[in-house]
C-alpha cells in the first residue's frame, strides 16, 4: 500500500514539478516518518512550489511563514489576546498551526525567533503563556535556505539542525526538463490544479505501516556503527547523535517500502546516510581548509564499516 499510494503522490506532485524524482521520493520519505525537511538550494529552484504541491497531493492545510530579521516568535506560535466580550484570554494560533508549513529562508530570522520552532518540531505542541496546544497530525515542517547568500543571515542552531530528518537538494533541471517547464508553465500554472490524491487519515495509516517494515538484527547494528563511526572520525567535531541513529533507521524503513519491500537491505541505509548525517556534522577547521565536506566524510565511513551478508 505504501509503494502503491507513494507512486500516486509522486506522479501528482510531477505534474507541477518537472522530473526531479528523488528529491520528491526523500519528501515522501518525510512523510512517512513524520520528519522534518531542509531544502537548501539556490533561489528558483522550486522548493517553494514543491512544499504547495506536496501539501495540495496529501490533502493537508498549508501555510507559509517567510522568515526575516524583524520576525517575532509570537508572529510563528501565535498569542494570546484578551476578548473584551467574553472577559477571558484567548488563544489565537500562528501559521504553525497547520500540517505542512513552509519556513521560507529560515536562516533570515533572529535565533530567537528559530527557537520558537523548537518544540513545535520535537514534541508537536506549542506553550504560549504556560498553556500548551497541541499541533494538528500529521505535523511536517519544510524549511529554505539559500547556501550562497550569507549576508544578513544568521546560521541555525546545532539543536535545530538535528530536529530535521532529512537534507534535501532539488538541483537545476536538464535541458530537456527546462524545456518541459517552459511548455507546462507556458499558459496557466498547473500548481491550481493539484488535487488531493490521499486524505490525513490515510497519512496516518501509511506511517504506522512504515513501523512494520522489518529490520534484522544485522542491519540494526550497522546502522548504529555507521552513526557511531562518525563520532570517532578524525576530522569531525561533532558526530551524528542518537536522534540521527533513530532517523537513520527510521527513514531506512521508509525507503523499502517505497520500494515495495517488507523490509530494509543495507542499500537502503547507504542510501539514506548521506541525506540523514550530512547536515547534522560539524567537521574540523583543518578538514575545511583542505576543502574536505561532510558528503565525502559521509561517504568514506559508509564504504569503510562492514556491510552486515547473509550466513
Amino acid at each position: 500500500m505504501i509503494a502503491e499510494t507513494t507512486r500516486r503522490l509522486r506522479e501528482n506532485i510531477q505534474k507541477v514539478i518537472v522530473g526531479k524524482d528523488e528529491p520528491i521520493l526523500l519528501t515522501l520519505v518525510s512523510v512517512l516518518c513524520e520528519g522534518h525537511v531542509l531544502i537548501e538550494d539556490v533561489p528558483g529552484i522550486g522548493k517553494t512550489t514543491l512544499a504547495r504541491a506536496l501539501a495540495s497531493s496529501l490533502g493537508l492545510s498549508y501555510r507559509r511563514i517567510q522568515f526575516t530579521p524583524d520576525l517575532l516568535p509570537s508572529d510563528v506560535t501565535g498569542l494570546s489576546w484578551f476578548n473584551q466580550k467574553t472577559q477571558e484570554f484567548e488563544f489565537r494560533p500562528g501559521p504553525i498551526m497547520s500540517q505542512v508549513v513552509l519556513a521560507d529562508e529560515i536562516n533570515r530570522a533572529t535565533p530567537r525567533t528559530q527557537s520558537a520552532l523548537l518544540e513545535a518540531m520535537q514534541e508537536r505542541q506549542v506553550t504560549v503563556d504556560g498553556v500548551t496546544h497541541p499541533q494538528p497530525r500529521p505535523f511536517l515542517v519544510l524549511a529554505t535556505q539559500n547556501p550562497i547568500e550569507l549576508e544578513g543571515t544568521f546560521p541555525l542552531p546545532e539543536a535545530q539542525i538535528d530536529r530535521f530528518l532529512l537534507r534535501v537538494e532539488i538541483g537545476y533541471p536538464s535541458e530537456v526538463e527546462e524545456n518541459d517547464i517552459l511548455e507546462r508553465f507556458r499558459s496557466d500554472d498547473p500548481l491550481e490544479e493539484v488535487e488531493a490524491v490521499t486524505t490525513h487519515e490515510e497519512v496516518l495509516k501509511l506511517q504506522e505501516q512504515r513501523k512494520d517494515i522489518r529490520v534484522e538484527e544485522s542491519i540494526r547494528n550497522y546502522i548504529v556503527k555507521v552513526a557511531r563511526a562518525t563520532r570517532e572520525h578524525a576530522e569531525i567535531e561533532l558526530g551524528a547523535s542518537p536522534r540521527a541513529t533513530l532517523a537513520l533507521y527510521q527513514t531506512s524503513q521508509a525507503w523499502a517500502a517505497i520500494q515495495g519491500r517488507e523490509y530494509v537491505l543495507p542499500d537502503d541505509v547507504k542510501f539514506m546516510a548521506p541525506h540523514v548525517l550530512t547536515h547534522r556534522l560539524m567537521i574540523s577547521p583543518q578538514a575545511q581548509l583542505r576543502g574536505r565536506r561532510p558528503e565525502e566524510m559521509v561517504a568514506d565511513i559508509v564504504d569503510s564499516v562492514p556491510v552486515p551478508v547473509e550466513d
